[in-house]
């Protein structure tokens, strides 16, 4: 299953230095009543069915995100304790992973895309406050995690965000850009470490799990990713 780029969802042309910018916030009111009311209904729910669900029964936890309007692929595996702020707000691609702890602020569309795995407690943020006005208004903006990718263990990932295919987001990450096609970053704020040195026989795998047959090279000093 090929998932075309969402043009809600595509990046920035703005160029910021190496890395792409993300998607500008959009101010936009509090949630209203029907929200309100949905996502209480839906805390029921994964009060009461979702979280204490067998750790295997993915299945399940599909078609309850599905009965709130989440768009949810074949095998894609949301995990019992992850957090999902509005279902109708997610989708999730084929054998996408979605990591025990996760918590997955869907205030705007969050998107992960075909294989692309959030592993534990990791944040993906879509919302926040525009600081430079006195009364804080909600701002917000897509998030979009791209085929294959990995966003690892208690990573940040902000509004607007493009982590693109491939790429991988190091453990406790804040990622404030965009990250390019099968660049690795880390830090905070990320910044590229390297790039993935994948195969033909590995790029394959790399929607399969977590366990695919993948590398990275750490770029040094002088050096392009160009020459990857």
């Amino acid at each position: 299953m090929q998932h075309e780029p969402s043009p809600a969802l595509a990046s920035s042309e703005k160029d910021f230095g190496t890395l792409p910018c993300r998607l500008p916030l959009e101010e936009r009111p509090p949630p209203g009543f029907a929200n309100k009311i949905g996502r209480i209904l839906w805390g029921i729910i994964y009060v009461l069915l979702f979280r204490p669900s067998p750790r295997t029964c993915h299945g399940w936890r599909r078609f309850l995100l599905r009965c709130f309007g989440a768009v949810i692929g074949k095998g894609a595996m949301p995990y019992r304790q992850a957090v999902v702020w509005a279902p109708w707000n997610l989708t999730m691609g084929d054998r996408s992973v979605m990591g025990d702890g996760v918590d997955c602020y869907c205030v705007a569309p969050i998107r992960i895309d075909e294989g692309a795995i959030v592993s534990q407690r990791a944040y993906l943020c879509s919302a926040s406050h525009d600081y430079n006005k006195r009364s804080f208004p909600l701002v917000t903006a897509p998030i979009h995690i791209g085929r294959g990718a990995w966003v690892a263990a208690e990573a940040f990932v902000g509004p607007g965000i493009t982590v693109e295919e491939g790429a991988v987001v190091a453990a406790r990450s804040v990622v404030t850009k965009n990250v390019m096609p099968w660049e690795v970053v880390a830090g905070n704020p990320a910044k590229p470490i390297g790039m993935r040195n994948v195969t033909s026989e590995s790029a394959s795998a790399a929607t399969e799990g977590p366990e695919s047959d993948v590398r990275f090279r750490i770029v040094q000093p002088g050096e392009s990713f160009d020459e990857h």
